[in-house]
C-alpha cells in the first residue's frame, strides 16, 4: 500500500486534474444527472442520523474482537485482536462516502444489492436502508465481526439483508448463483490486484445494462490502481467515474464510446 505522503501526492494530482464536480461541461446526460442529482444532493435524509448514531456507539465500544483477515490486511493494526472502536475508526467508510452510497441506491433503486466486506455494518446499513424493498447480500470473512454486524442490523431493525460469512474466494460463487442478476455491487475487501479482478470477472456474468459496480480504495496501492485500470478498460464497461477513494463502473448501452471521468468529490 502507498504511504500517507504518497497518497497525499496522489490526491493532489487527482484534485488538480479532475473536473470540478458541478457538472459544467459534462456532455453525457447520464453523468450530468449523476453529478447534479446524486453526487451533489444535499438533502439530509432521516436514515443518516440512524446510521451515524450507530457509528458513534461503535466508536466508543472497547470490546475486543478476534479478526480473521483474508485480504491485504489492515493499514493500521498488525494484530488479529482489535477493539470495535478501532475497527469503526479505521475500517468503516467515512460518513461522506457512506451517504453517497446511500444516495446512489436511493436514486437508482436497485432490486438486488451485493456488498463484499461487511465489517461492522455501517456502510451495509446505509445501502440496505436506501431501498428497503431490495434484496441485499453482504459478505464478511471474519466470524466475530460478522456476528457484531448482525447485532447492529437487529438494533437498526434492518430486515432486507443477509450475511454470508467466510472467505470471498470460497463463498462468492455460491452466494451469487441464486441471483439471476445483480443491480448494485460495492466491493470493499481484499485490496489486491488478482482477487479484485477475479471478483469483477465473476460478477460480470450477473451484470445487466443498469448494473452499477463500486470499488473501494482504487488508489490505495499500486496493485489496486492496476486493478482499477484493467476493470475500467474491460470491453463490457461503457463508463467509469473516479472519485479517488472509490471508483464506479457502468454498463449502460447509451454510451456509444467508452467514457472515463475523474470528478472532484
Amino acid at each position: 500500500m502507498y504511504s500517507k505522503s504518497q497518497l497525499f501526492f496522489k490526491y493532489l494530482q487527482y484534485y488538480f486534474t479532475s473536473s470540478n464536480g458541478k457538472g459544467h461541461g459534462t456532455h453525457s446526460p447520464f453523468v450530468f444527472e449523476f453529478i447534479t442529482k446524486v453526487l451533489n444532493d444535499k438533502t439530509v435524509y432521516s436514515e443518516y442520523e440512524r446510521v451515524e448514531r450507530l457509528r458513534n456507539q461503535l466508536l466508543n465500544d472497547n470490546s475486543i474482537l478476534n479478526v480473521e483477515d483474508f485480504g491485504a490486511g489492515s493499514s493500521v493494526s498488525k494484530t488479529n485482536q482489535r477493539t470495535v472502536s478501532s475497527i469503526a475508526r479505521n475500517a468503516a467508510k467515512s460518513k461522506k462516502l457512506g451517504q453517497l452510497l446511500f444516495r446512489m441506491v436511493k436514486f437508482y433503486q436497485p432490486s438486488t444489492i451485493l456488498e463484499l466486506g461487511t465489517s461492522l455494518g455501517i456502510t451495509s446499513s446505509y445501502l440496505a436502508l436506501a431501498n428497503q424493498d431490495a434484496r441485499m447480500i453482504t459478505m464478511e470473512g471474519s466470524k466475530e465481526i460478522a456476528e457484531a454486524a448482525r447485532k447492529n442490523f437487529r438494533n437498526l431493525e434492518i430486515r432486507n439483508l443477509e450475511i454470508v460469512e467466510g472467505n470471498f474466494d470460497d463463498k462468492l460463487s455460491s452466494a451469487i448463483t441464486q441471483l439471476s442478476s445483480i443491480d448494485f455491487v460495492f466491493i470493499d475487501g481484499n485490496h489486491r490486484k488478482e482477487p479484485t479482478e477475479r471478483y469483477f470477472k465473476e460478477l460480470l456474468a450477473k451484470m445487466n445494462k443498469d448494473s452499477i459496480l463500486v470499488f473501494d480504495d482504487i488508489h490505495w496501492s499500486n496493485e489496486m490502481e492496476a486493478a482499477w485500470e484493467a476493470i475500467k478498460n474491460n470491453a463490457a464497461v461503457t463508463c467509469s467515474i473516479d472519485l479517488f477513494f472509490i471508483g464506479i463502473v457502468f454498463f449502460r448501452k447509451e454510451f456509444k464510446e467508452k467514457q472515463d471521468f475523474a470528478i472532484c468529490f
